[in-house]
């Protein structure tokens, strides 16, 4: 069996199916049929298994539910789906639906032993984990520089992520004389052996100075600590060559799909 062919396997029947039986801190989830739902973050989440099992107007009426259970808590949310995932209409029928496909990304693998060592960050640059609340805040206000985010939203959805955490997450920083240039988080998955490499933020001006990489190892290590054995990103087209040389491995795409509440 290839190696990508591998890595999908472990993906679809140990990572997904923990995703959708143990939310993140400060997360809910509810169930409808095959889906599971996500609520208490910026915005809620809908995800499924590989097969939904139901087609035309079953999946029609299964996504006229999940738009009016957000639309009533007047929240926006997204539909994840992948690439590879049936039944293989599903995203012509969420845009009919009133959902925006958001940009798409690939999902990468790898054991966590293979992945290549990296070379250090520039001299003046010190890479460390982020302790306590003072931390998260300066987290929140380079996302809203690099991202837009709104700054406050950002900030309490760390905060409160912080207060619910069971020592699942690892946020890791670069930092230049007391300035927050770059940051990300490594997430364990209780009950797998996978962890996820997400948020990844950097500076404009800091960009192709070798952060993004030295932030990746560094959660690395983190990981093998804790026996991880598999990390995964969603990455975007601009990471997914770095972490390919590192030895990432492309399985699948995925990409959101985004509904606003109807305004009554």
């Amino acid at each position: 069996m290839r190696q990508a062919t591998r890595l999908l396997a472990a993906y679809d029947t140990e990572l997904r199916p923990a995703e959708l039986t143990r939310p993140e801190p400060g997360l809910r989830l509810s169930t409808d049929g095959p889906l599971t739902r996500l609520t208490g973050g910026r915005r809620g989440l809908v995800a499924g298994p590989p097969d939904l099992g139901v087609h035309g107007a079953d999946l029609e009426s299964l996504i006229a539910r999940q738009c009016a259970f957000f639309a009533a808590r007047g929240e926006e949310f997204e539909w994840k789906t992948r690439g590879h995932d049936r039944p293989a209409d599903l995203p012509e029928r969420l845009l009919a639906a009133g959902f925006t496909a958001e940009p798409t990304e690939t999902v990468l693998i790898a054991p966590a032993e293979a992945i290549a060592a990296t070379t250090p960050p520039d001299d003046g640059v010190r890479v460390r984990e982020a302790s306590g609340p003072d931390d998260l805040l300066r987290i929140a206000t380079l996302s809203a520089r690099v991202f837009g985010h709104d700054e406050a939203a950002v900030a309490a959805d760390l905060l409160a992520r912080a207060r619910a955490d069971t020592g699942i997450t690892t946020h890791v920083v670069a930092e230049v004389d007391g300035r927050f240039v770059s940051a990300a988080r490594l997430e364990l998955v209780p009950g797998t052996g996978f962890a996820g490499l997400w948020g990844g933020a950097t500076l404009p001006g800091w960009r192709g100075r070798g952060l993004y990489r030295a932030l990746v190892a560094h959660r690395v290590r983190v990981a093998r600590a804790h026996g991880v054995r598999y990390l995964l990103v969603d990455a975007l087209p601009t990471s997914r060559p770095i972490l390919q040389r590192l030895g990432f491995v492309a399985v699948t795409t995925t990409t959101p799909y985004a509904r606003l509440p109807i305004s009554r």
